[in-house]
């Protein structure tokens, strides 16, 4: 599976790299995911997931269940 968010869904972004005589080259900037675990009330058992970390932010704000 590719780098991506499994509660948001963010993947990476295009864009360019400019040097200084204004070449440019195609780059992409990666998401920044971390995995964590997380208490499922559901399920009663921890589950690992792979969050971006604006993700993992709105999830300790917020109480969801998985």
């Amino acid at each position: 599976m590719g780098k991506k968010c499994q509660v948001t869904g963010k993947t990476f972004n295009n864009g360019y790299a400019v040097s200084h005589s204004h070449k440019r080259n195609k780059k992409r900037q990666q998401v920044n995911l971390q995995k964590k675990r997380i208490w499922s009330l559901n399920r009663r058992e921890w589950v690992v997931l792979t969050l971006s970390t604006k993700a993992l932010r709105s999830l300790n704000n917020m109480k969801i269940t998985f």
